[in-house]
């Protein structure tokens, strides 16, 4: 393909960036955490609590753990808990803080929701200033992380101005903000975010014989924005093919289906990812959950699902990770149409649930890996979620029995021992959840099992994702981002020595009675 010059400086950004988080994210695995209110002097290179401890309360016949989520084995993404500068708790669909009042826009760089103030030009936003600098307003920071040590200070650095996406004033509600810098020369899809340039197609919102369209796209495009955002803290390259990388990027074609014509199918293609807008359907999705005898079905769910034939394809396929993915998860080459054919007709094969994590899964190898890749991404997004709001059950005494380091798919890699930490810990959390959910009166939380041969499949999937092997192998960049971690840190360590840092300034106690906002998105 080729790029001006502009691209290629954009792309050289976007490798650095993604490098200096990795680097960064290592990095801070080996510092202490301070925690607020107690005196624990400088910071320094020690190891960090574990994430989770279980200590052995044995009940007839099984173990028990104790689930404590403290500090993250794997490295965190980006949290969800976010507060206004009025120090109320907004959430991450907000675009105004119902307490006070505030404008709120999601910088998917930062992975922050930003509290705003009216720019200097017509139309753009700044970060929340009262007398501080800018980094100050970015929000709390996550409970795993020294103060003043925070990725986000990395790279990128905050846009010195904001637009809102255009999406917001649709039923999208999109409230993803766009750098001023990427949006001055009024191309329409720069005025588009970095989730909802990834459109191709959306529904016809004038259709009148169809008027839930807009409502039914708005909680796809909820969903998207929750993908793309995991998608981007993790590292994972997110492009738009229409207008970013036309080779190798993502698009979206969000369909419904003609009331006389063909079905429209859920599904990947090289590169494209086509919805069924009537999936946003509660009752038609819930309906066909129970045709197909599924456990869970949401769309979220078929976003991780479908993103995973695009990974599989970008960063799989013709690569040295063919070889672990063959021994896993078999033969792609294998018909697929017949595959798909055999499972609708025969069903699963018997005793599928030993090998694979879903009924679905074993339809194919591509199938599997797509269903694991879910997976993952569902755990990856739930624990980061549980950590920032610092969940901690000290007290959930549960029937576990831990799964042990041959269970991995490299039990010699020297990551190995955090990955099954963080994997014993997804197991515990979600126990505790399911009986939550039953109390209420819910289906299952987490309604799956893992057994032993999946395990293994989510691990080599972990070091994919982790191993950064779709950037550059480029001594140059690898090299600047390296400077520019020890820079930083150094920078961010001489302050807290000297008594400069400080808790976040926007932890304000919330006004009495103030009301919760979780629901509450400007124009959705």
């Amino acid at each position: 393909m080729v790029k001006n010059n502009a691209s290629a400086i954009s792309d050289k950004a976007r490798w650095k960036s993604g490098m200096a988080r990795r680097i960064y994210r290592g990095k801070l695995k080996g510092f202490s955490q301070s925690c607020p209110g107690t005196d624990t002097g400088p910071l320094k290179k020690t190891a960090l609590p574990p994430m989770s401890s279980y200590s052995q309360h044995p009940a007839p016949g099984s173990p028990a753990s104790t689930l404590v989520l403290r500090a993250p084995h794997l490295a965190t993404l980006a949290g969800r808990a976010y507060r206004c500068k009025c120090g109320m708790p907004v959430f991450f669909r907000n675009s105004e803080c119902l307490a006070c009042g505030t404008p709120l826009g999601y910088d998917p760089e930062q992975a922050r929701l930003l509290p705003l103030m009216p720019g200097e030009a017509p139309d753009t936003w700044v970060i929340w200033q009262a007398g501080q600098d800018v980094t100050s307003a970015i929000g709390p920071q996550p409970a795993d992380e020294p103060p003043h040590a925070d990725v986000h200070h990395v790279l990128p650095a905050p846009a010195s101005a904001y637009t809102r996406c255009t999406n917001l004033q649709t039923p999208a509600a999109c409230n993803w903000l766009v750098p001023v810098q990427t949006a001055t020369d009024g191309s329409p899809h720069l005025l588009l975010c970095r989730a909802c340039r990834l459109n191709r197609i959306i529904p016809d919102l004038n259709d009148v014989e169809h008027p839930d369209n807009g409502v039914l796209w708005g909680r796809i495009e909820l969903a998207k924005r929750r993908l793309v955002s995991a998608l981007m803290a993790l590292g994972l390259p997110v492009a738009s093919r229409i207008t970013e990388d036309t080779q190798r990027g993502m698009m979206f074609d969000i369909l419904r289906s003609p009331d006389n014509g063909p079905h429209v199918m859920t599904g990947h293609n090289t590169g494209l990812i086509t919805l069924n807008l009537e999936e946003a359907d509660d009752a038609m999705r819930e309906a066909v959950r129970k045709a197909m005898r599924e456990p869970y079905r949401t769309m979220l769910g078929h976003f991780r699902h479908e993103v995973g034939h695009y990974y599989w394809d970008r960063l799989v396929s013709g690569t040295p990770w063919m070889d672990g993915f063959h021994e896993l998860f078999g033969d792609e080459t294998q018909d697929y149409a017949a595959s798909l054919r055999r499972n609708y007709e025969q069903g699963p094969p018997a005793e599928w649930w030993l090998h694979y994590v879903s009924a679905y899964a074993s339809t194919h190898p591509w199938e599997d890996w797509a269903e694991c890749w879910a997976h993952y991404l569902h755990m990856r997004d739930t624990i980061d979620t549980a950590l920032s709001f610092g969940m901690v059950a000290e007290s959930a005494h549960l029937e576990f029995v831990p799964y042990a380091i041959d269970a991995l798919y490299q039990p010699d890699h020297p990551d190995a021992q955090n990955f099954l930490d963080f994997l014993n810990d997804w197991t515990r959390l979600t126990t505790m959840l399911n009986e939550m959910s039953r109390s209420m009166g819910q289906p299952d939380f987490y309604p799956f099992v893992l057994p032993l041969n999946v395990v293994a499949k989510l691990h080599f999937i972990h070091l994919l994702v982790t191993s950064a092997s779709w950037l550059p192998d480029d001594a140059a960049v690898v090299r600047a981002a390296q400077d520019e971690v020890d820079q930083q840190m150094d920078a961010q360590i001489q302050t807290q020595n000297q008594g400069q840092g400080g808790q976040d300034q926007f932890q304000a106690a919330p006004a009495q009675g103030a009301p919760m906002q979780e629901n509450a998105v400007q124009n959705a």
